[in-house]
């Protein structure tokens, strides 16, 4: 199911070196030439990118910047009912604009003197062990293209909307960048796969899609609920389960359909003692263990 790393379309080298992303059947910008080119520009540029520069700065169109404000325009009011209170104090903190996209290089300067984070640019998938590890020296990969126009609300893979209105705002805030860098560590102390593996699932079921009990009713944390104008409102009618490693770090799940089970923290200290305290102290040998007791 985590075959690899993040959800991203395949790209591949042509031979003057620049890059070609395969788009998959049914994506909305499969028969969009226009598209697809700029995809492969964004992503050579990402690609040719070197550590230790800033990121590329991208001349966003017209076109993606209606994109960004018809989904921060929808996401505005949903925040408010349906975040946690520490991704509204990360959201308030980076005060990202709803008018045009931002370029990574200036919410990185934005960021590293709030939570010490900067963001490096992603040509496509990232492997996964690389992905989350950068997370221990506070980067996180991302990418720089707009979902297809045609479906402003809807994306079948991470774009720089997830990316920044996601997760960009609870790397604002350090309760959450704690664990964000107590995954990242335990994912570069861990050496078996299947124990990167348990890791990347606790992350899918936390910082992608968790939720947590607050005094009003269930809120969401996880960016990929946060960055979703569908799923924001539908997650309370999904299966809610107890927060739980063990059930966390061996459910299965479908990238491509909205979450059939998510699991809640009695509050968000609850998550940071369960979930930080799991990423702290794991490793091969603990994490063996525990899927012994599953059967997994």
């Amino acid at each position: 199911m985590f075959d690899e790393g993040q959800y991203f379309a395949p790209v591949v080298s042509r031979d003057d070196g620049s890059l070609a992303v395969q788009l998959g059947d049914g994506h909305p910008g499969l028969n969009d030439p226009e598209y697809r080119q700029r995809r492969d520009q964004l992503a050579t540029m990402a690609d040719r990118w070197v550590p230790g520069d800033p990121a590329p700065r991208v001349e966003y169109t017209d076109q993606e910047h209606d994109v960004w404000r018809v989904v921060c325009e929808d996401l505005r009011a949903k925040h408010t009912t349906y975040a946690c209170q520490e991704f509204l104090d990360g959201k308030e903190a980076l005060g990202l604009p709803v008018d045009h996209v931002p370029q990574l290089e200036d919410l990185s300067d934005r960021l590293e003197p709030l939570t010490g984070f900067r963001y490096r640019p992603a040509a496509g998938l990232v492997p996964l062990r690389e992905f989350y590890g950068v997370l221990a020296e506070r980067a996180f990969w991302a990418t720089q293209y707009v979902r297809h126009h045609s479906v402003p609300l809807y994306t079948p893979e991470p774009d720089v909307l997830h990316e920044v209105v996601g997760h960009g705002n609870t790397l604002a805030d350090p309760r959450f960048t704690g664990l964000y860098a107590a995954a990242g560590a335990a994912a570069r102390r861990v050496e078996t796969p299947e124990a990167l593996d348990f890791v990347s699932r606790v992350f899918w079921f936390t910082l992608e899609f968790g939720v947590v009990h607050e005094p009003d009713g269930l809120k969401a944390y996880g960016a990929g609920i946060l960055s979703s104008p569908g799923e924001i409102e539908e997650f309370r009618d999904i299966t809610i389960r107890p927060l739980d490693v063990l059930a966390m770090g061996t459910q299965d799940y479908d990238i491509t359909h909205y979450q059939e089970v998510l699991f809640a923290g009695r509050s968000f200290t609850h998550v940071e003692d369960v979930i930080g305290g799991f990423w702290t102290d794991c490793d091969d040998e603990s994490i063996a263990a525990l899927r012994a007791t599953a059967g997994a």
